[in-house]
């Protein structure tokens, strides 16, 4: 019997099968694909943005530097840049990361990971699965779920014609999630309101199409950088979206429309369509039974929030359940991760909501779109576009302290030790900048806990910390370090 089966090998199920394997956790993850690359996980079509957030997951788990090679890209950070030199569009709006308040970025410190970065989902795939395998983790391919049954301390999970048992069940498969069907989660949302295309063609008069975002009364296309690399939104109702095949012609037919050009479409190498249908799991746990990712919540892809959203919940869920799975849990441990990722997930619904009301094409919509673009390109509402799609979101862990619930700043230590090398084995740490013997005492009690102590670079006026393997901060200086830690990882 496996600790956990995960159903999924996209990066939710990778970095969650990376996250439990060093925990000591025996991990089968089950793909129903037969091979693991894609000519959709390549560029241009699998042209993915990962977050600040997400980057810093990557960084904290050290897979940073080689993702950035994988991915084509230098580095995205420095010693002294705190404030990003890119923001997140809104709606195809895009905006002047200069008018981002500092207070955004208030407990950031410099280093590795500072900001997102482009790259394709099958650099984010390889890194991630070298990752799970070098740990221990076994991944079946060709292993689609067709049936789960929990018992009262197990699942039976039938894939590929074959019973596999296990302690517990994630569900990573994915916007239409067998797992989620199969153990009776409920789904609820709203419908959608166009169909969405992205291809890879080759164009006979490219120069009736303009670069980037460009809204139209009819609805939306977008043209990358990447040679034949085309995105269309049409407000059809969704009429379209998997109901036939997409053929040049029906392609071109919609692109004519939605741009009011007589661009024309010689060849269609690749596509594939898409909806803003926006729905999410009215909880992310059933009995022995768990979903994350798009199994958990779904939308449209505008603003690239899916990817990021479904590495916070693996990097949420994977601590938590390893703990959960070693009898060293604090009770009702597992609670935390529907309580602490479902507002995040209902909030990036509504983001997506919202963007796709702004470009739903109309009379009035030119005037709203305008209206919109101005308040965003403020101070306030840049920040505010920042704040909602950098990643560095914060819980609600119950106090009032401003750190306390956020991703801890990336600390270095004179020797050049970055809390982001500390957290590489995915134990919590207690950062101790003041050598406190009472603190080294009780903190290394627990086995779960790292201590570090030393002088750092920048303290930001902080004594000492707790810090939760996920990165957020759980408890900053004072008498109260004993109860935080219970209330995270037990008892020492």
């Amino acid at each position: 019997m496996f600790d956990v089966v995960i159903a999924g090998a996209g990066p939710v199920g990778l970095f969650l099968a990376g996250e439990l394997a060093p925990a000591g956790c025996s991990v089968l993850v089950l793909e129903r694909d037969h091979e693991p690359t894609s000519p959709l996980k390549a560029l241009p079509l699998g042209l993915r943005g990962l977050n600040a957030g997400s980057v810093e997951a990557f960084h904290r788990r050290g897979m940073l530097e080689s993702l950035l090679k994988a991915s084509g890209v230098d580095n995205v950070g420095t010693e002294s840049q705190v404030l990003p030199r890119a923001v997140s569009h809104f709606a195809g709006m895009r905006l002047d990361a200069a008018n981002i308040h500092a207070s955004a970025v208030e407990y950031r410190l410099p280093g590795p990971a500072m900001e997102g970065f482009m790259t394709s989902l099958e650099a984010v795939e390889t890194v991630l699965e070298e990752r799970a395998t070098a740990l221990g983790a076994q991944i079946l391919r060709g292993a689609a779920v067709d049936a789960v049954t929990q018992g009262g301390e197990s699942v039976l999970v039938r894939a590929g014609g074959r019973d596999h048992a296990a302690r517990w069940l994630v569900g990573c498969d994915g916007g239409r999630s067998a797992v989620r069907r199969l153990a009776n989660f409920d789904f609820v949302g709203t419908e959608p309101l166009f169909t969405g295309y992205v291809a890879h063609v080759s164009f006979e008069n490219p120069q009736q199409l303009d670069m980037g975002f460009n809204p139209t009364p009819t609805g939306m296309y977008l043209r990358t950088p990447f040679e034949g690399h085309l995105g269309m939104m049409d407000f059809d109702g969704a009429a379209f979206d998997r109901s036939q095949p997409l053929t040049r012609d029906h392609l071109q037919t919609v692109l004519r429309r939605v741009s009011g050009t007589q661009a024309t479409l010689s060849e269609v190498h690749l596509a594939t369509s898409f909806t803003d249908r926006a729905m999410q799991a009215t909880t992310y746990r059933n009995g022995r039974v768990l979903l994350a990712g798009d199994a958990a919540h779904i939308h449209s892809p505008l603003g690239g929030q899916g990817l990021n959203l479904g590495i916070g919940d693996a990097l949420n869920l994977g601590w938590k359940l390893a703990a959960t799975i070693r009898r060293t849990a604090p009770e009702n441990l597992l609670d935390t991760y529907t309580a602490e990722r479902h507002p995040v997930g209902a909030a990036t619904l509504d983001w997506s909501r919202a963007q796709v009301a702004a470009m739903n094409p109309g009379p009035n919509a030119p005037a709203l779109r305008r209206l919109v673009h101005d308040l965003l390109d403020t101070p306030d509402g840049t920040t505010h576009v920042f704040r909602n799609t950098s990643g560095l979101i914060r819980y609600d862990l119950g106090s009032d302290h401003q750190l306390i619930g956020r991703t801890a700043p990336d600390f270095r230590f004179r020797d050049g030790t970055r809390l982001g090398d500390l957290l590489r084995d995915g134990r919590g740490v207690v950062l101790d900048f003041t050598d406190d013997q009472r603190l080294r005492t009780t903190a290394t009690a627990w086995e779960s806990l790292r201590y570090a102590t030393g002088p750092v670079d920048d303290d930001l006026g902080f004594g000492a910390l707790l810090i939760r393997p996920d990165g957020v901060v759980a408890w900053v200086d004072d008498h109260e370090f004993e109860r935080a830690a219970r209330r995270w990882f037990g008892e020492p």
